[in-house]
């Protein structure tokens, strides 16, 4: 598989594809990073939309605000996904950084890809 799709497919289905490619191309390091990116942010969302909708299920009522929390995060991170998704078309796969919270995830991307052989 070619580098631009290999760094597409590591965002279409969040962290599930990212660690599949974090593997699958672990020779190079471009799709390593992407896969990285995808696994860090998508895994983040993930265990911040599990604290919310189980501290929103223990507050009865005032559960409602973290169930709006919970919306937020999940719109903001389709929003991410599909701009990830344009950008790795677009740079044909080279590196980049996610589009608004990149500059936070890569230095984490880079260790996680750099500890893959």
């Amino acid at each position: 598989m070619d580098k631009k799709t290999s760094a597409i497919l590591s965002y279409a289905l969040g962290w599930l594809t990212g660690i599949v490619f974090l593997f699958v191309g672990k020779n190079d390091p471009d799709v390593k990073f992407h896969a990285s990116q995808s696994i860090i942010f998508f895994g983040a969302v993930s265990v911040v939309n599990i604290v919310l909708s189980i501290i929103g299920s223990l507050l009865g009522v005032l559960g409602i605000i973290f169930s709006l929390a919970g919306l937020a995060v999940g719109i903001f991170a389709v929003v991410i996904w599909i701009m990830a998704m344009i950008q790795a078309n677009n740079t044909g796969g080279v590196r980049a950084e996610l589009p608004v919270v990149g500059k936070f995830i890569a230095p984490y991307a880079d260790q996680l890809a750099n500890s893959i052989k």
